[in-house]
């Protein structure tokens, strides 16, 4: 499929989406949403795709927010309808392989908030993140209040969302908000080298640790441990399951086929 205003990719397993409006440094508009979505349900139904790697175009912005001009003609209601699920944010959230945000950039807003659906984020040195919405006098939307004070605890969160500042690649790190920073120079590199040493597993094995992971946020721990152990078995009698065992016993290289 061709895009106006995305990039995709897929190599050796390997999606990339690129968000490819530099001039407007990647800002998310309505297009850029719908066509994300599309983008993602397209992916995430191809059996090729073992992981998939977000990023924006260009060296000055991963996605440095919403496009604040759309704002001003909606009214509430509207505003409402846009926001109302399946956004794009559950869009990336949601797809059954595992995502890596490549973080070059600002990663503002909406940007940031797409960064953090993602399942592990890599950011450049330059980066910076934040969610300023409190600037223009409102909140995060898309997920800023939520899934940003699961990954840094309510008091990183609220320090951030109540004064719209933004923190360095370095700060992002030390509080829990990426995962790893690299120089910039190195970040495309040491992002692909992370893809690569995960699709080089069994599909259906990374699809199920992430619904594994997901489910020790999402439930109480007796919940999420039964939950754990059910989807153990789910890899266990699968195709991949019984060769990722006959390999290692006949000491050769699996052959996983992701099924």
């Amino acid at each position: 499929m061709s895009y106006e205003t995305l990039l995709v990719d897929v190599d050796e397993g390997i999606a990339t989406v690129v968000v490819n409006r530099p001039e407007k440094r990647n800002a998310l508009n309505a297009t850029v949403r719908r066509e994300l979505a599309a983008a993602l349900g397209a992916l995430g139904a191809d059996d090729a795709v073992r992981v998939v790697v977000i990023t924006g175009a260009g060296e000055k912005a991963f996605i440095a927010g919403a496009d604040i001009a759309e704002f001003g003609a909606r009214t509430a209601e509207e505003q409402r309808a846009v926001m109302s699920p399946p956004t794009v944010f559950d869009a990336v959230a949601d797809l059954p392989q595992p995502t890596i945000a490549m973080i070059n950039g600002f990663a503002l807003g909406g940007g940031c908030e797409l960064a953090l659906a993602c399942d592990l984020r890599i950011a450049g040195a330059s980066a910076q993140l934040g969610q300023p919405e409190i600037r223009l006098g409102l909140i995060p939307g898309g997920g800023g209040t939520q899934r940003l004070a699961r990954l840094v605890g309510s008091g990183q969160t609220l320090r951030l969302v109540l004064t719209g500042a933004l923190v360095d690649a370095a700060e992002a790190l030390r509080i829990g908000m990426v995962d790893a920073v690299h120089p910039d120079v190195e970040l495309r590199t040491r992002t692909y080298e992370l893809a690569r040493a995960m699709a080089a597993h069994s599909p259906v094995a990374l699809r199920i640790a992430k619904q594994a992971v997901r489910a020790a946020y999402e439930l109480p721990l007796a919940a999420g441990l039964a939950r754990e152990r059910e989807l153990f078995i789910d890899a266990f009698r699968s195709d991949d399951g019984r060769e990722g065992v006959s390999a290692f016993l006949e000491k050769r290289t699996p052959a996983f086929r992701g099924r």
